[in-house]
């Protein structure tokens, strides 16, 4: 099987081969966000020109835009075609009905959010999902703590996760990967987010799953480094995106053309060079973003 497909035989251990190996070597793999054709190839070209690998990640609201068969079969042909080894990501799904879709579909990872549940029934929903995912031969992803949604409240202290519980968590349920909250949220941030570095690293004490940083567009390159060092494996990257993509297709649009073929590709070189410079960070080079 070429490498430049995204895998389906093995794929979640294929998946997570690739988790573990970034996280030996000092780095992380990114987790991108996309939208469209026109967001999708240029996160590709960023890995294409960095030589780099990616991870390629579909919300709910994404799929239930684009459609799962649909959202499958354009990131399968776009990473085939850009000669880039991709990974298909469910991100942050709360419905057992559209992650058993996405297995069928053969996603490599599903992300079962559970995170505002009690620990029990986090743990049991979580449990569940890694059963079924495992079993057709997929990486499960959960959260434990509260990273805030789009325009919820600020990450506060009280929300973040507890390393005892994501040691008992991880034990309990064998998901693959654990989303933790140190102080990110989703969207944009009011002031500038500060992460409790002290905490990831008693995090990563306690278990040894690589962990998840969500929530990290607007967080500075050096705290991305620090995450990173401290055992953070997959940093997630989605709002930045979309703003750059948004703004980028404003501009374009300002001198009234009208033609598509002309108005996205400065949309769409805006997001490349936006996603380059976080595969930097990723890859632990220097340089600013």
């Amino acid at each position: 099987m070429s490498a430049t497909t995204l895998e389906r035989t093995g794929r979640g251990a294929a998946f997570l081969e690739a988790v573990h190996a970034r996280r030996n070597a000092g780095g992380a793999l990114l987790a991108t966000n996309f939208y469209n054709a026109e967001t999708l190839l240029a996160v590709l070209r960023a890995a294409r020109e960095a030589g780099d690998e990616l991870i390629l990640q579909t919300s709910p609201s994404t799929l239930a835009y684009l459609g799962v068969e649909t959202a499958a079969a354009l990131a399968r042909a776009a990473a085939r075609e850009a000669g880039v080894r991709a990974w298909l990501h469910l991100d942050h799904a709360a419905d057992d009905a559209l992650i058993e879709r996405c297995l069928e579909a053969g996603w490599d990872s599903v992300m079962i959010d559970a995170s505002e549940a009690p620990f029990d029934e986090n743990v049991a929903r979580t449990r569940a999902v890694a059963e079924r995912a495992h079993a057709s031969g997929a990486a499960v992803e959960a959260e434990l703590g509260y990273v805030p949604k789009l325009g919820q409240r600020e990450a506060t202290e009280a929300g973040f996760t507890a390393p005892e519980e994501a040691r008992r968590f991880v034990e309990a349920t064998g998901v693959d990967l654990l989303a933790v909250a140190v102080g990110t949220a989703h969207g944009f941030y009011k002031r500038e987010p500060k992460l409790d570095l002290p905490r990831l690293e008693r995090i990563r004490a306690a278990t040894d799953v690589p962990l998840v940083l969500h929530g990290a567009s607007g967080v500075p390159p050096a705290q991305w480094r620090a995450a990173i060092a401290r055992g953070v494996a997959k940093i997630n990257f989605a709002t930045e995106i979309k703003d750059a993509f948004t703004r980028g297709l404003r501009d374009a649009l300002a001198g009234g053309e009208i033609d598509l073929r002309k108005t996205f590709p400065p949309a769409m070189d805006a997001v490349t060079e936006l996603v380059a410079g976080k595969l930097r960070v990723c890859r632990g080079e220097g340089g600013s973003v």
